[in-house]
Formats: structure tokens, C-alpha cells, sequence
């Protein structure tokens, strides 16, 4: 079980690029899982769940340490999203019984800015000594720690502002897609990077979508 999910086990060939089977299978269903998001479909959050495990997975094989924490959190914050969305206090519903979309005060954003800049530097500190701190676990240092530690931090913040339907959400993912594509083409798991070219797309179209559909609402 565990040579079937090695990240260096290759399923497949394509154009010259070994595909793993964890690779193939984590990109398709972080897609699914993003672009019912941005179609605002509370299913988004079950698929998000298989996504999760296997790229915790993944990334400890490719040295990404802050992004394999990260997908703790994101297994914890998918089920509360999905319950979230599904489950609305009545004054948050929308016609559809489920949360409403809305949008963060200029205070609110702020603060959440400027706790990321902050959890950025600690994590970025704390995950360049990772493999001198815990050697046995983490033989290698890890890979951008820094930049991998803004994406990180910053997915944090966005996830939790999509938890609660906030349209700023998806400008936060917009420039995290960006950085995450090039890290991830970097390190080759060049399917995985061609994932988040698509999410900068549908981070773009959620954008769109949610400012719409806030601005519809809004005139019921």
C-alpha cells in the first residue's frame, strides 16, 4: 500500500512526465473540491476531505512541510465548513436555506493581514530549522519555507473566510494559486502545479461569482 501512494512511483507516463497515482488522484479531487466551491456547493467540503489525506501524504514525501501541516487543519475545516454552509443560523440563511454570502468590514481585514504576515514569519522560522529541530522525522530541509509558509498561513485565512462565505475570500486564493503553481512546478509534481494554474482560473471566476451573487442578494 504504502509503493502505491509513493509520490516517486509512476503509474503512467505523460509527454515525458512520470505520473504518480497519488499525484493523479489528489489533482483530481482538490479540482472537483475548488470548483464546487466557487459554484457555491456545500458538497465541496466531502471531496475536500479525500484531497486532504492523500496531499498530507504527498507533501511529507516532497519536503513541503508547511503545506503537510497544513492539511491537518484543512481536514478539520472541511467538515466545520460543510456544516457551516449546511446548517446556517436562520438570520445567515439564503433563500436556499444554506449560509449566505457577505463581506468582511475593512477592520476585520485588516486584522486578518496582518496576522498573516506575522504567522508567516514564525512558520517561515520554524519551518527552515525543521530538520535540524526533528531530524529522524524531517532529513531534509524544507523546500521555500518561507514562500511555502505565506501559502500556508494565507490558506488559513482564506479558508476561514470561506467557511463564512466571504467574497474576499477568493482574491486571498487568488495570490496564494499564484505562488503555490510556481512552488509546486519547481519541486516537479507538475501535475499538482498545472492544478493550481486551473484553481488561479476558477479563484478568479469564484471572485466574480460571489461578488455577484453578494450584490444580487443584496437587492432581494
Amino acid at each position: 500500500m504504502q509503493n502505491l501512494f509513493d509520490v516517486n512511483q509512476a503509474l503512467f507516463t505523460v509527454l515525458g512526465y512520470p505520473m504518480s497515482l497519488i499525484e493523479l488522484i489528489a489533482t483530481l479531487t482538490g479540482g472537483v473540491a475548488v470548483w464546487l466551491s466557487a459554484k457555491e456547493n456545500v458538497w465541496s467540503w466531502i471531496i475536500g476531505l479525500v484531497n486532504v489525506v492523500l496531499a498530507f501524504w504527498m507533501f511529507y514525501q516532497i519536503q513541503l512541510y508547511p503545506d503537510m501541516f497544513l492539511q491537518v487543519f484543512f481536514f478539520i475545516t472541511n467538515i466545520i465548513g460543510f456544516w457551516q454552509w449546511k446548517f446556517p443560523k436562520e438570520f445567515e440563511a439564503n433563500l436556499q436555506h444554506e449560509l449566505k454570502i457577505t463581506k468582511l468590514t475593512v477592520r476585520n481585514f485588516s486584522l486578518l493581514s496582518a496576522a498573516g504576515i506575522v504567522g508567516t514569519l514564525l512558520l517561515g522560522t520554524f519551518s527552515k530549522n525543521l530538520h535540524e529541530i526533528a531530524p529522524r522525522l524531517f532529513s531534509l530541509p524544507s523546500a521555500f519555507p518561507y514562500m511555502d509558509s505565506f501559502t500556508t498561513v494565507m490558506s488559513i485565512v482564506a479558508t476561514f473566510m470561506l467557511i463564512r462565505k466571504k467574497v474576499e475570500a477568493w482574491w486571498i486564493w487568488l495570490v496564494v494559486d499564484v505562488i503555490a503553481t510556481y512552488m509546486y512546478y519547481i519541486k516537479d509534481v507538475k501535475l499538482y502545479a498545472l492544478l493550481y494554474f486551473i484553481f488561479v482560473i476558477i479563484a478568479a471566476f469564484g471572485a466574480i461569482e460571489w461578488t455577484r451573487r453578494y450584490q444580487a442578494q443584496e437587492t432581494i
